[in-house]
């Protein structure tokens, strides 16, 4: 049986000198015990994929607005695409693949319904503005409980690298920034493919200088970017690509700004608006009638208020609970369709 302190005692063995270890974590907000049989990020890892915000990422959108087809991505599918490329990256380098999984695992936990447009829409309405990478980190600290209402309370390590896997600040450890690094590397050429699947873009779409060097599929292209990253950060105390694999990837990632993130082909402005309405309605339906809240929710709503324990609830919805509650909220019974 391998316990816990061997484990701890392997990582200083086997580890480079720039990994975070697990005996050195600076430790949870509230202590807590140690386990006799898991580290600190391994626990960490676990309480992320046992919970319900976890799984609700399989029924959010990533790209496409209610894909048609069972082989578009979801936001669960992006995180453990980011996941995996991340435990390739940090083992090449021997970081602490445990804490590594557990930020990938967490990073997108706060995500709202309707990928990115949902958040902006909950950005236009909301006091202060909303930010995913914020909300996946108040996930963490104060909407997911268990059943003796207790938080995910994870180490300071798992949680910089949840809320800097974006924004204007990088995490403080390798791994967090490794984190941020696949999770560019997998949003770009996941959504390739998939806008291909949907026939958005065809192979020779993409841009000639860009496909010549980061190569001209899928599994090309992550192969590079990964490879460049492990080449240009082994022995370094930060991880970082070279120029060139930056300039091309940044170039491929304009291309799909023009070409699929902002197409009317992929989100229409009329759909755009419905959902604009329907978060804004929700948002202040529920304003109004807090009351009808659930109970996880009303306690937020006496410690920080009703914008707040609002924000939180839609934040948490995937996208058919959205669509369902607009229509029991708003749509009068009788114009419903049966089911």
């Amino acid at each position: 049986m391998v316990f816990r302190e061997e484990q701890e005692k392997r990582e200083y063995e086997m580890l480079s000198a720039f990994a975070c270890k697990s005996a050195e974590s600076r430790g949870r907000a509230v202590p807590e015990k140690p386990c006799d049989l898991r580290t600190e990020f391994q626990r960490d890892r676990d309480r992320i994929i046992h919970s319900k915000s976890l799984r609700r990422l399989m029924h959010k959108t990533q790209v496409f607005l209610s894909p048609e087809g069972d082989h578009f991505r979801t936001r669960l599918t992006h995180t453990l695409e980011v996941a995996q490329i991340a435990r390739t990256i940090s083992r090449a380098l021997g970081l602490n693949e445990d804490l590594t999984e557990a930020i990938a695992l967490g990073h997108d936990l706060g995500h709202t319904p309707f990928g990115h447009n949902g958040e902006e829409f909950l950005n236009e309405i909301h006091p202060g503005g909303f930010a995913h990478n914020v909300q996946s980190l108040r996930v963490v600290d104060v909407i997911e409980r268990n059943a003796a209402g207790r938080t995910m309370n994870l180490t300071e390590e798992v949680r910089d690298g949840i809320v800097n896997h974006t924004g204007p600040v990088w995490p403080f450890t390798l791994e967090g920034q490794v984190v941020r690094h696949s999770d560019r590397i997998a949003y770009i050429n996941h959504d390739i493919d998939d806008a291909m699947r949907g026939g958005i873009i065809r192979a020779e779409d993409l841009p000639a200088e860009c496909t010549a060097f980061l190569g001209p599929d899928h599994r090309s292209r992550i192969n590079t970017l990964v490879t460049d990253i492990v080449k240009h950060s082994d022995g370094q105390d930060k991880v970082a690509m070279s120029e060139d694999a930056a300039f091309y990837m940044n170039a491929m990632r304009d291309f799909m700004f023009a070409n699929v993130y902002r197409s009317p082909a992929v989100k229409q402005a009329s759909e755009l608006d419905k959902i604009r309405g329907l978060i804004h309605s929700l948002y202040g339906y529920f304003l109004e009638h807090s009351d009808e809240l659930p109970s996880e929710y009303r306690s937020i709503l006496e410690r920080d208020g009703g914008n707040e324990a609002v924000k939180d609830y839609i934040a948490g919805m995937t996208d058919r609970y959205a669509i369902n509650m607009y229509n029991e909220k708003f749509v009068p019974s009788g114009w419903k369709l049966p089911k």
